[in-house]
């Protein structure tokens, strides 16, 4: 049975995140479950990943930044 530490949630646009950090017999991880209109996708990342999607997401977010304004081809 998961034990559940962390539980988070974010509606983004017409998405629906929710992070649950869990741990089990196996260790520690974060799901994070997609919910759109009813249908859910989930992925689950070990607790020992988490620093390096981290840093992964902090550079997707540095060159979103540096990338400007979106703007939507005419």
């Amino acid at each position: 049975m998961d034990k559940e530490l962390f539980n988070d949630n974010a509606q983004i646009e017409r998405k629906y995140l929710s992070f649950s950090l869990r741990e089990n017999a196996r260790g520690r991880f974060i799901r994070i479950t997609e919910d759109v209109g009813g249908r859910r996708d989930a992925i689950v990342i070990p607790a020992s990943g988490l620093e390096t999607v981290c840093d992964i997401l902090n550079k997707a977010l540095d060159a979103d930044k540096a990338a400007g304004p979106f703007k939507e081809d005419s």
